[in-house]
């Protein structure tokens, strides 16, 4: 069996767990840690978290964070200028992307109940631009069932750090990796 096959069997056993709906926004968040070489065997294999989430009896939902960023400077007038001048871009960056990748998510977790996972793959693409702990602490009044957020990096101990390169972060969330699964304190 391969790696994002036994991730899939530890991320089914979570799922397949009772869910209590007094829990907080934070504590609905799963982060599906894997190692950052398997992001496009993961992406070929989602359909398996998928169809482990339907045999639990929870509906599905998947949303690609891949293009936001390209897709929000597309529709930007001054883009030209940004990529002649990449420093003039922190502003907006802060002041618009960041905005608009939180209304955007937050319409896709809001579009579905409370027996659903949300699944984000592609959250990569967004590293530089924002910090995905940053946008999972702004989204958690928005969960509604469970938001599942596959997660390129490394755990250790209690941290866990997006493409092994900034420094990590504790969450209350619940981490699936095949380097040991639990609540992050």
């Amino acid at each position: 069996m391969g790696k994002i096959e036994d991730l899939a069997n530890l991320y089914e056993q979570h799922i397949s767990a009772p869910w209590p709906h007094t829990v907080s926004g934070a504590q609905r968040v799963l982060m599906i840690v894997y190692d950052k070489e398997l992001e496009r065997t993961l992406r070929a294999r989602i359909g398996e978290f998928e169809q482990r989430t339907r045999a639990a009896g929870k509906n599905w939902a998947l949303v690609d964070c891949t293009r936001w960023f390209a897709e929000w400077m597309a529709n930007d007038e001054y883009r030209d200028a940004y990529f002649e001048s990449p420093g003039d871009l922190a502003l907006k960056l802060e002041g618009e992307f960041k905005p608009h990748i939180v209304d955007r998510a937050r319409k896709a977790l809001r579009s579905v109940d409370r027996e659903t996972v949300v699944g984000f793959t592609g959250i990569a693409s967004l590293y530089g631009f924002l910090r995905i702990s940053e946008l999972i602490r702004d989204l958690e009044p928005d969960i509604r069932g469970r938001l599942a957020v596959f997660f390129p990096g490394s755990k250790e101990g209690g941290n866990i750090r997006l493409l092994d390169a900034r420094d990590g972060w504790n969450y209350l969330a619940a981490v699936i990796s095949l380097h040991g699964s639990g609540s992050l304190a």
